[in-house]
């Protein structure tokens, strides 16, 4: 984590002080419950939570010479809780608090990327309604193909990014359990209802059974669908940065007085937004592997996985959540050229209208293969010297054997590839 690419809500998260009190809370919550059972007495339990504190450089200190984090939260603990600590964590084991933690670490990030992704999808939608009818041409290969909206280009990624939002629900709700299960997980020394009562307060689920820590392909999911998240980002990213190019123009990104674009070139005004989430979108996505790698692990447990979620952990979702607010803003403020997309639109002198031709002349009873000979004939002599393909399809003779003047007209009306756009629109946006 760089404060160049971070958000303080999604920081705070993954601090010192956030992950110690949640470690607190476990262990208070733990007492709670044995108190009930009478394994220790509820003065006790009273007094963990009354006198509980910690001071993070003491933890710092202690664990130098023990090299065991938790120990050296227990023993500061301790230190402020006084003899009653003998009763913290009662049965339980060093993985019981750290993967707990872990699961309300990202559950409590999931909330935070599901509001982003509702800004992305608000902000999709004011912008593809706004340009619902605005016509530009559609690319395949990066070639011009045929006439499409800006409006259904954005709700193209709109239905992406609500099939993300979909995903991370899934990946939250299973990511979101808690295990108090005390060593190699079998409860030897402590009672499951310990566990049901502590996931109940921490805002979790049970984890139904649990080797000693919480199984990672749980992890493996959820950080494969941060991953799968972040290509979209960089989807979307890519679109833009495309269409901003100088050739292109059709879109670009806002550049607000004062910005500079280059320190050589003062004309310039880059894409460096889009270009930024393209790579923060790599960030993100480097988390997967080492996230797949994780589930296996040796026997009832090993920490090969922990120093890897260590890092990837805060890395992947501060990142994301940076990367989801920037795109937010980027659509929100994105310039929109229509008339640029017209003329884009015209600039093959009528090409992309060929399939209707091809289409009609089928109609008309003209094989496949000899209609497109046809349109694709006079579709090479513009791509090579310019000029009007209608003017040149009104030309041939073979092809006005068969389509009227005002036939051929009609088929190079835009408006045709319109027709269903209020369908696609009721299919993305009121499903």
């Amino acid at each position: 984590m760089i404060p160049r690419y971070s958000r303080s809500e999604m920081t705070e998260i993954w601090s010192e002080k956030s992950k110690f009190q949640i470690w607190f809370e476990i262990e208070a919550h733990a007492c709670d419950a044995q108190a009930e059972l009478g394994v220790i007495p509820k003065e006790a339990a009273k007094i963990i939570w009354q006198k509980g504190s910690f001071d993070i450089d003491r933890i710092n200190e202690i664990e130098r010479e023990t090299k065991h984090d938790v120990i050296a939260f227990l023993t500061n603990l301790a230190e402020y809780v006084g003899p009653e600590a003998r009763f913290v964590h009662q049965g339980m084991t060093s993985s019981d608090v750290l993967d707990t933690t872990l699961s309300v670490q990202l559950t409590r990030s999931a909330d935070l990327l599901l509001a982003d992704i509702d800004k992305v999808l608000s902000a999709l939608k004011t912008r593809a309604f706004e340009h619902k009818y605005t016509p530009t041409i559609g690319r395949s290969h990066g070639i011009h193909a045929e006439p499409t909206t800006f409006g259904i280009k954005l709700a193209r990624f709109y239905a992406e990014f609500e099939r993300n939002k979909t995903r991370l629900k899934a990946a939250k709700t299973e990511i979101a359990t808690c295990a108090i299960s005390g060593a190699v997980g079998t409860f030897a020394h402590i009672n499951p209802s310990v566990e049901a009562y502590v996931a109940e307060k921490m805002g979790l689920q049970i984890e139904p059974v649990s080797s000693q820590v919480i199984p990672r392909d749980r992890h493996a999911m959820f950080f494969c669908v941060l991953g799968v998240i972040s290509s979209s980002i960089e989807n979307l990213a890519i679109e833009i940065r495309h269409l901003q190019r100088t050739e292109v123009r059709e879109a670009e990104e806002f550049f607000s007085a004062g910005q500079k674009g280059s320190s050589a070139m003062p004309h310039k005004r880059n894409p460096v937004l889009t270009e930024n989430l393209t790579g923060l979108a790599r960030i993100v996505r480097s988390s997967v592997i080492p996230a797949l790698e994780n589930v296996a692990l040796w026997h009832e447990r090993d920490i090969s996985h922990s120093s890897v979620e260590r890092m990837i952990a805060p890395d992947a979702t501060v990142t994301l959540d940076f990367a989801l607010t920037r795109l937010a803003s980027v659509v929100e403020k994105l310039v929109i050229y229509p008339e640029q997309m017209q003329a884009n639109l015209d600039a093959l002198g009528g090409l992309v209208h060929s399939q209707q031709i091809l289409l009609a002349l089928t109609q008309k009873g003209v094989s496949r293969e000899d209609s497109y000979r046809l349109v694709q004939k006079h579709a090479m002599e513009v791509w090579k010297t310019g000029g009007s393909y209608l003017e040149k399809m009104k030309s041939d003779s073979e092809v006005s054997s068969y389509l009227s003047t005002s036939e051929l007209e009609g088929l190079f009306d835009t408006e045709q590839h319109n027709r269903h756009v209020d369908t696609i629109f009721e299919r993305v946006f009121e499903a």
